[in-house]
């Protein structure tokens, strides 16, 4: 017995023994997509991704990177909860910069088909350098429209104000 008669009297015990809940979800290097609400239109998708990690492949060493993705979509968008569960599945895994960046790219290319898709990572100091990473793709035979100028997009941050 765990505890004396004496000291039961009057006493309800609970012993519980806590287990970690599994993880609601997981990293996935799936991307799912949506149909394009406008096909007909051009129009601009910006996101930033700003807790994009991997690892160094030669040290092991975390690498952590903000990730802006700019893109005009052609038939289909990408799906925001599969993106974050794809960008997730980095964190584990060695890459070097430009690697990583043209293999997302590559991947969001392959499963969107957009008409134009610009990656910019910009990698968080490593060795006194900071390292910026720009891949792009072009939709064969697509032309821009000429830009309007208008207010870019602002810098996001955790809070809105």
């Amino acid at each position: 017995m765990l505890f004396p008669d004496a000291l039961m009297t009057g006493v309800l015990v609970f012993v519980a023994f806590y287990t970690e809940p599994p993880m609601p979800s997981t990293p996935a290097k799936t991307l799912e997509t949506f149909a394009n609400p406008k096909p007909e239109r051009d129009f601009h998708i910006h996101m930033e991704i700003p807790e994009f990690t991997c690892l160094c492949p030669k040290t092991g060493q975390p690498d952590f990177a903000t990730l802006y993705l700019d893109y005009i979509p052609d038939k289909t968008c990408v799906e925001l909860k599969s993106l974050k569960l794809y960008i997730w599945s980095f964190r584990a895994e060695g890459h070097f910069h430009e690697d990583v960046t043209n293999r997302i790219l590559d991947d969001l290319v392959k499963a969107t088909k957009p008409r134009f898709m610009r990656l910019t990572a910009k990698f968080f100091v490593r060795g006194g350098i900071f390292t910026n990473v720009v891949a792009e793709h072009r939709k064969k035979g697509w032309k821009p429209e000429p830009r309007v100028d208008l207010t870019g997009f602002e810098h996001q941050s955790n809070t809105r104000g």
